[in-house]
């Protein structure tokens, strides 16, 4: 590194929005820095360790054989349609309408042009197995999010680092950005702490901050999110602290959407605290409850499993497991639904009890037998008649109970029962920093703070109280997109 050093563009993180960025203004032949604040074998960001879904506009089955090429004619599938206007409708609902109409349909209507894009630079796309259920050589696809990255996001990073480089893009590891330089009221550069050379200056014409958000400072969840999120588990990064966010509002961006908002997942119980960067690929979520039951370690259910599929309820079930009694809550499934769950359940990662008799199971889990047991013969009395179907909302549901389980609601009685502890592990934050849909930071008069964009996690005023499975990692790949040509362009 030398002192002083120029480029066109310098974008700070190496996660998926943070390489849609730029490789996207590399493609414009812009000189492009990425500044990653950890070591090599640990960049990537939260992108490393995601399972790869990525939710777009595909349409129709058409639309998704434009993608994915091991799919042929003979593949007996049914795939539901899935318009700009569904998942429009999918994002206004988890966020209970809150969404910022305009970053809301920027995302929307850019997905499917994005997904071709990103083919395009060499990410291969697979179906996502854990989205449909076969019956008689049929497979049913059902929530939205049929399609995910080969080799989960691990595949997905790799392949847009081998086009950065291809492209000429330049990649400085253990180099953090520290703060954001201005003249005249514009972006002239950043200063960055190398661990070799001290602190450098680096001018660029723009910065794009595509670096997370807070949620591994244990500091600031308290501070944003309370002091129960203390001991949450961070499922991705242990780089993403907030950084990007406190260097724009240095500079006179201001804050948006949700800062006591998050993704959370239910996650094993005993998984690590940080991202394990030799076991990637999300392993330790747990996510077919909706065809059993979660119970707390007082033995009493706290929320309807069947409310949706889990595309839609898993953010927001994490953070109620933070709720119970020691951060803790367990899964459970009976032999019948059993063979149903993800491969996640299957690995030898995963903690699980298994047992012969409700009972026993009490025991193994160290929950109180008598009201274990009185929960579980509540629910089964509970179960009503109707046509158990995994792959539709099919109103198979209890009665009389408090929260009632209203679709999947089959009987716990068939041995032997598996439990599965699990806790709350955050993987990002709502909360970022305000932008248009030219991904450009805003300032509190809502005049672009030239020469500064924002991409992924930062983009504050998306998500609120929940979102939909797999929008966070094409929330990335828009707005990194996005980000990158507003770069280059402005350089013309």
């Amino acid at each position: 590194m030398e002192n002083n050093k120029h480029f066109d563009v310098v974008v700070v993180g190496t996660g998926n929005a943070a390489l849609s960025a730029a490789v996207t203004a590399s493609e414009k032949n812009r000189k492009v820095l990425m500044l990653e604040k950890g070591p090599e074998h640990k960049r990537g960001g939260n992108s490393y360790f995601t399972d790869g879904a990525i939710r777009f506009a595909y349409n129709d089955l058409d639309g998704i054989r434009s993608i994915v090429e091991d799919l042929s004619d003979e593949d007996n599938v049914e795939m539901p349609e899935y318009s700009v206007q569904d998942f429009h409708d999918d994002l206004m609902k988890v966020t209970q309408g809150k969404s910022n109409p305009k970053l809301a349909d920027h995302l929307v209507s850019k997905s499917h042009e994005t997904i071709l894009w990103m083919k395009e630079q060499g990410v291969k796309f697979i179906m996502n197995e854990n989205q449909f259920y076969e019956t008689d050589g049929k497979k049913t696809f059902w929530g939205g999010l049929p399609v995910k990255t080969d080799k989960k996001g691990i595949g997905l990073v790799e392949s847009l680092f081998k086009k950065a480089q291809e492209n000429g893009v330049e990649i400085w590891y253990e180099s953090p950005a520290v703060k954001i330089e201005t003249a005249d009221g514009k972006v002239s550069g950043v200063k960055v702490k190398s661990k070799e050379q001290g602190e450098v200056s680096v001018s660029a014409d723009s910065v794009i901050l595509a670096c997370g958000g807070f949620e591994a400072s244990k500091e600031k969840r308290m501070e944003f999110l309370g002091d129960e999120w203390e001991d949450a588990v961070v499922r991705g990064s242990e780089y993403n602290t907030g950084d990007g966010i406190s260097m724009a509002l240095e500079v006179g961006a201001v804050r948006a959407g949700q800062y006591d908002g998050c993704h959370a997942h239910t996650t094993d119980y005993n998984a690590p605290r940080v991202g394990d960067y030799s076991k990637p690929g999300d392993i330790y979520k747990k996510s077919s409850y909706p065809l059993g039951l979660i119970i707390n370690n007082e033995g009493h259910r706290f929320v309807d499993e069947g409310a949706d599929f889990r595309n839609y309820t898993y953010a927001k079930y994490g953070k109620e497991t933070l709720k119970q009694p020691d951060h803790k809550a367990f899964q459970l499934y009976d032999s019948q639904v059993r063979p149903n769950l993800r491969v996640e359940y299957e690995l030898d990662e995963a903690t699980v009890f298994k047992a012969d008799t409700i009972e026993e199971l009490a025991e193994k889990m160290q929950v109180d037998t008598e009201s274990f047991v009185k929960t579980i013969n509540d629910y089964n009395d509970a179960v009503q008649e109707g046509n158990y179907n995994p792959g539709i909302k099919d109103g198979k549901s209890t009665k009389g109970l408090s929260p009632e389980k209203t679709n999947w609601a089959l009987k716990f009685n068939e041995a032997p029962y598996y439990a599965y502890p699990v806790t709350c592990g955050i993987t990002f934050t709502f909360g970022g920093v305000k932008v248009n849909e030219k991904a450009e930071v805003l300032n509190e008069s809502g005049d672009h703070i030239e020469g500064l964009y924002a991409a992924g996690e930062m983009v504050g005023d998306l998500f609120y109280h929940n979102y939909p499975g797999g929008s966070g990692l094409m929330s990335g790949s828009v707005f990194g997109r996005t980000a990158g040509l507003s770069a280059a362009e402005r350089l013309k």
